[in-house]
């Protein structure tokens, strides 16, 4: 029932700030339209916390941000004008398409301490749709569908599974589910989709007889269909439909490398547009090689 299992891999972001990454790897890049999968903390922010540890203004083109906070207040600013704190249980969803910066600034946490801890995920977006308008919206309360069954907390932060569809416009078939799940509690895995994944924040699952610790993501067969909790655990689900291949520069997306390349240019170049309300400093853009993105590698 489990066709992979990947493990988090720490990656430092500048600044003292580090998240564990879990998409893309070696030998499967992308679950579903999902290319990016990161687990930020949990961490805590003392008063007092340099900017350094800030993720400063950088670039997206060709796919979707999505975050979503278990604990803590991240500041969202963009090249659109908007400005939006998140916290728990609600989520930012940026839609890059031909082109946005944003920052994202812990500054909460910086005068009032915090413990930050979440999810940041990317979408690929659809070829047809790569260079959408870009877009930002903001998603809490009944956006976001919640259920409670026989141990299970559920949300749905995207898509449409366990009967429910959430308010944030998805530009290709996925699901993306957060379970808090008792020690004991079963849940069911949604079907209907290609490719599916559970992914272990905390706690642990077993699956199938055997039991799988946090920071693992399981990339699932067909016939997986439920999945219990070991102990208290904090259990996301997610997939979709396959949208073709991939490449991969730094923060941007596409299905053309020319495309990558123009993006890169142009950020290197300064022509693409800082946050009006965060315009004093940006990351520069890393040397580093586009990458491709093979739909079946591994699989």
């Amino acid at each position: 029932m489990i066709e992979m299992i990947i493990e988090q891999r720490r990656r430092g972001l500048g600044g003292g700030l580090e998240v564990g990454r879990v998409l893309p790897f070696a030998k499967r890049r992308m679950v579903g339209p999902f290319i990016f999968f990161d687990h930020m903390g949990p961490f805590d922010i003392a008063p007092g916390l340099d900017r350094s540890f800030d993720v400063r203004p950088h670039p997206h083109i060709g796919l979707s941000t999505v975050t979503y906070l278990y604990s803590g207040e991240v500041m969202h600013r963009d090249s659109l004008g908007y400005e939006q704190a998140i916290r728990p249980r609600e989520v930012n969803w940026m839609t890059a398409g031909s082109g946005i910066t944003h920052s994202e600034r812990f500054e909460h946490g910086r005068i009032h301490g915090d413990r930050l801890h979440g999810i940041q995920a990317w979408v690929a977006l659809p070829t047809e749709l790569e260079e959408v308008a870009p877009s930002f919206t903001h998603h809490a309360g009944s956006d976001l569908p919640q259920w409670i069954d026989a141990g299970v907390v559920g949300q749905l932060i995207a898509g449409s599974a366990y009967g429910l569809t959430a308010s944030a416009q998805t530009h290709s078939p996925l699901f993306y589910a957060h379970l808090d799940m008792a020690s004991g509690a079963t849940a069911e895995i949604p079907d209907g989709y290609k490719e599916r994944a559970l992914y272990i924040a905390t706690g642990a699952v077993e699956l199938d007889g055997t039991r799988y610790e946090s920071g693992r993501m399981l990339v699932l067969s067909a016939g997986a269909s439920r999945v219990r909790a070991c102990e208290h655990t904090t259990l996301m689900v997610l997939g979709g439909e396959p949208i073709g291949e991939r490449f991969l520069h730094w923060n941007f997306v596409s299905s053309s490398r020319d495309r990558l390349a123009q993006a890169a240019s142009d950020w290197k170049a300064g022509r693409m547009k800082l946050p009006d309300a965060d315009d004093a400093e940006f990351i520069p853009l890393p040397d580093e090689p586009a990458l491709a993105i093979p739909r079946h590698e591994g699989v």
